[in-house]
């Protein structure tokens, strides 16, 4: 399954290096020499990495396939996709990949069943899960420990700590934001 690793942004350089704006928590594993990453243009691309190196704070790729400056240039704003086995794990067991996610049912920390995970939002701050409801409304949870105290894979489920106005907007407590008058 081709899983996206990267977006190419401008060239580096004269020789052919692009900038990437990573997009996997795995990038010396997706970038390494010899992988393969196939971009997202109206013709697929399958390029190969000669080299990888990160230079102040961001990653420079050079791909066997693109000699020089001009080449690199083209490849502007192309995502970049990586090929995953449908059975690969992350190297941290605290990590999951958004497809192990996507698809477990949602329990509360008492037991109930609360819907199931339709999608993983990814934010600069933090990830969501965003959870379909038994009564067809999607809300967002913030993949965070004390809300997501457990994620069993193997099992199918996750258990989401039930906090008023978390899994059901309805029940939220409203706190005043201004005094009333006296």
């Amino acid at each position: 399954m081709l899983v996206t690793v990267g977006r190419i942004g401008r060239a580096h350089g004269l020789k052919g290096e692009v900038g990437v704006d990573v997009r996997t928590d795995e990038p010396d594993r997706r970038f390494a020499e010899g992988a393969t990453v196939v971009t997202d243009s109206k013709v697929p691309r399958t390029l190969t990495v000669a080299a990888s190196r990160w230079h102040s704070g961001r990653l420079l790729v050079k791909f066997a396939d693109v000699p020089d400056r001009t080449a690199a240039e083209q490849l502007r704003n192309l995502t970049v996709r990586s090929e995953v086995s449908e059975d690969e794990r992350p190297e941290d067991p605290e990590e999951y990949y958004d497809r192990e996610l996507i698809g477990l049912a949602v329990r509360t920390d008492d037991g109930a069943q609360a819907g199931e995970i339709i999608d993983v939002v990814h934010l600069p701050s933090q990830d969501l899960l965003e959870i379909r409801r038994p009564a067809g409304n999607a809300v967002l949870v913030p993949l965070v420990e004390e809300l997501v105290p457990e994620i069993n894979v193997d099992k199918g489920y996750v258990v989401v700590a039930d906090r008023p106005g978390l899994l059901d907007p309805e029940g939220a407590e409203v706190a005043p934001t201004e005094p009333g008058p006296e």
